[in-house]
């Protein structure tokens, strides 16, 4: 029954047998009439928007997963602003679901809500970005990708291109939405990977919003103030599709006159790997939903949940792009 399994998760709450930000979630109940009336799981699922392949494929993940899970799904898309994600945050502790997990739109200001959650016994899961909380108690876990690791392998492969040369290297940066967490850590990872050789220069660096068009409008620019880029590292697939386009239309080769590297993994950038256009794409997997609806079930039995956990993921070049396009789900 849906009723025993809140029960069931408010005892050993208080029990701290959950995590022990939980075990302080107000009295540990709920409404005996919350949740679905054919005792479905109910899970309230805020995401960040629809700016990019990879989110897309996060969204259809989810979706499916708890269809087949045969979870209750509650779903609202934020379209990139962080009230509007508050907002359907709220709204599901008004709806008493079981479970709240969202993907935030930037990593600040969120204990409020938060807070609102863990009084209403609701346990929170963070996916695929995470809070710049003191309080770690307000969520139960954090599944996604670590952006600066990311950040650090592109720098890697870029290191490696050059490795015995004294040549200074020009880089341009595409930085995904201010605030946001894969922003702020991949731009991170990247820096300080590169940092401790001197020939490495980041001429320029601004925001593409993980977006095609605002990509190829910010590389434009780049390109018309700064003749001379060797590389161009993206924060993601969308913004170096889009630079691609720039590039060429400024009468450059993409891949060959300017380095391209990206992150994600979308099957556009594997295609564009395949054509020479982009040098090497650092994974990011956005197929969560088996995973979350997995942590969602053991959330309402009440079973410990590691704080972190990490997805799996690669590292792609040309020379492999070919043969692992056909696979890619996204």
């Amino acid at each position: 029954m849906h009723v025993s399994r809140r029960k069931i998760f408010a005892v050993v709450a208080a029990a701290g047998l959950v995590t022990s930000g939980l075990a302080a979630c107000g009295d540990g109940t709920k409404d005996d009439a919350a949740g679905g009336d054919d005792g479905k799981i109910v899970l309230g699922f805020a995401q960040v928007g629809a700016e990019s392949g990879w989110r897309t494929a996060n969204t259809k993940s989810i979706q499916d997963s708890a269809k087949a899970a045969g979870i209750e799904l509650q779903f609202s898309d934020a379209q990139q602003k962080q009230e509007n994600q508050i907002k359907a945050i709220r709204g599901y502790i008004q709806q008493k679901v079981d479970v709240i997990a969202f993907s935030p739109v930037v990593n600040t200001g969120w204990d409020p809500v938060l807070k609102e959650a863990k009084a209403a016994g609701i346990p929170v899961i963070l996916t695929d970005r995470a809070v710049d909380s003191t309080d770690t108690s307000l969520y139960v876990t954090f599944i996604g990708s670590d952006f600066i690791v990311e950040g650090q392998r592109a720098a890697d492969w870029l290191l490696k291109q050059y490795e015995g040369k004294n040549e200074q290297v020009n880089i341009v940066e595409l930085q995904g939405s201010p605030g946001a967490a894969p922003a702020i850590d991949r731009k991170k990872g990247f820096g300080d990977a590169i940092a401790a050789n001197p020939n490495f220069k980041i001429i320029a660096s601004q925001t593409g919003e993980f977006t095609r068009a605002k990509g190829k409008e910010v590389m434009t620019a780049f390109l018309q103030s700064n003749p001379d880029i060797d590389v161009l590292y993206a924060h993601n697939d969308d913004m170096a599709l889009g630079a691609i386009q720039a590039i060429e239309e400024a009468g450059k080769k993409p891949g060959v006159d300017i380095k391209i590297i990206s992150i994600d993994g979308v099957k556009d950038a594997f295609q564009a790997m395949v054509d020479g256009k982009i040098n090497v794409v650092v994974e990011c997997n956005p197929l969560l939903g088996p995973q979350l609806m997995e942590l969602v079930q053991k959330v309402t039995k009440g079973e410990t949940i590691e704080k972190r956990i990490l997805t799996e993921e690669g590292v792609f070049t040309q020379d492999q792009a070919a043969a692992a396009l056909p696979t890619r789900e996204y």
